[in-house]
């Protein structure tokens, strides 16, 4: 074991292969996912709809990958634009880029007056229309390490066009984050109202992807060693 990282990739591995421990972190996720637990959170001041354990996970790669530029698909409150931010703040250079459909005012207002609104850009349009995209390879040029969260719309459909975009954005060594892929796990009941649901969601998109490239592949240690998170099969390493 590395003195200086105290993980064990051994227990890590027999800890993803105990099939009692999966189901008692699946029954976790299901029941606390009824009382809205994502929402539960700031960071910085701004609501920010992730588990706490994904945080984790992002901020460890964002400090090993040290992206110039980290593109988030999906705003919301803009907390988790507060937390990149946070991050290459820390690392002392870079720049979030956040894209929505709809940025409504009141949090437009917020992340704007935000200390760390420096780094933090937004534009406002749907992910995957062209102008939109040709905006964000704009601010992708010449960034020698591109980071990309997708959190958007989670349809299927809209996700797999989302991978095909931005999937080129991200460079060697680098993450495709792809939020939600644990929908495809989750009881149909638990999305009533929306489009998406099992066998129609981010994971499916993912899968897909995988089978026709060669350019990434699944981190699977980081879900495992996550145990409770949102994004399974969702943190894709760029490898070339």
């Amino acid at each position: 074991m590395n003195q200086h990282n105290p993980k064990d990739p051994t227990k890590i591995a027999a800890m993803a292969g105990d099939a009692e421990v999966d189901r008692l972190a699946r029954e976790l996720f299901d029941r606390v996912n009824s009382y809205r637990y994502s929402y539960n959170f700031t960071w910085l001041g701004r609501p920010v709809i992730q588990y706490p354990q994904d945080l984790v996970a992002l901020q460890e790669l964002i400090w090993r990958v040290r992206p110039d530029l980290i593109v988030e698909t999906g705003i919301a409150h803009g907390g988790s634009l507060v937390f990149s931010a946070s991050m290459l703040e820390l690392l002392g250079d870079g720049e979030v880029l956040g894209v929505d459909i709809e940025i409504r005012p009141h949090n437009r207002e917020a992340i704007e007056a935000h200390p760390l609104a420096r780094r933090i850009a937004m534009i406002e349009g749907s992910s995957v229309d062209e102008q939109v995209v040709a905006q964000v390879r704009e601010h992708a040029a010449g960034k020698e390490r591109v980071l990309v969260i997708l959190d958007s719309n989670h349809t299927h459909e809209h996700v797999a066009r989302e991978l095909e975009l931005y999937g080129e954005l991200v460079t060697p060594g680098s993450y495709l984050i792809v939020m939600d892929t644990v929908i495809d796990d989750m009881p149909a009941e638990s999305f009533p109202d929306r489009p998406w649901g099992p066998g129609n969601n981010p994971k499916t998109a993912v899968h897909e992807f995988l089978a026709h490239t060669d350019r990434f592949e699944i981190d699977r240690e980081i879900s495992d060693k996550l145990l409770i998170t949102v994004a399974p099969d969702g943190y894709l390493k760029c490898l070339a």
